[in-house]
């Protein structure tokens, strides 16, 4: 008889969990022992129950699906499988995802089979990834603007990854409100995003800066 594969499944809404758990355990080879809500829970979940697959959401708060991808390689090496489940079909987040040591990448919309062989194959250490995805990465280079943030850019993303309100920022570097949101306006435009937290997730995945807090 096949093991049952033992999951840990984290994503911060609650009804994607729910139908993600029904349709592994209906498969009758994969048991999702715990469910996270964020990425504080899912290292907590991962310590205490040794899954073989933890599945994770990328856009997580405290911290984000990136991270707990690295900090899990790093407390365990090949001993875990990570599976990446997620909206974002980017290539910048790929390449992270990849990059930070998941397995595999997969899209939410994928079907349950889809997502059933992609949770056996990453506890199976092969690679998943699929070939739409694959040819994304392949034919959109990382964006050269992306990496001309000048340094005090870089410090303002940084801080405002971490959750400081503009004012804490302006605070903490000696500018005002309105420099920081001018910053914030020159880092949104370069980076071709709208707002805080694609901006963190984007510049997470070019490794422009270092773990943050993404709400």
């Amino acid at each position: 008889m096949t093991d049952i594969i033992q999951v840990i499944l984290a994503d911060d809404h609650g009804f994607v969990r729910r139908g993600i758990r029904e349709f592994l355990h209906e498969s009758g080879s994969i048991n999702v022992i715990a469910e996270a809500e964020n990425g504080l829970q899912a290292l907590e979940y991962v310590d205490y129950y040794h899954p073989d697959v933890a599945i994770l959401d990328i856009q997580m708060p405290s911290p984000n699906g990136l991270d707990v991808a690295r900090q899990l390689r790093k407390r365990y090496g090949e001993n875990i499988g990570i599976l990446i489940l997620t909206a974002y079909n980017d290539p910048p987040y790929i390449r992270a995802a990849l990059s930070a040591g998941a397995n595999g990448y997969i899209m939410k919309s994928a079907d349950a089979d889809d997502l059933i062989a992609a949770v056996h194959d990453t506890y199976e250490g092969r690679r998943v990834v699929t070939a739409s995805l694959l040819n994304r990465v392949a034919s959109q280079p990382v964006p050269e603007s992306s990496l001309r943030l000048t340094e005090r850019e870089l410090e303002v993303l940084q801080m405002a990854a971490q959750g400081l309100t503009n004012k804490a920022i302006g605070f903490k570097l000696s500018i005002s409100d309105r420099t920081v949101q001018g910053h914030l306006a020159s880092i949104y435009n370069k980076l071709e995003v709208t707002g805080r937290t694609e901006a963190t997730l984007k510049a997470l995945s070019l490794n422009l800066i270092q773990g943050a807090t993404v709400e």
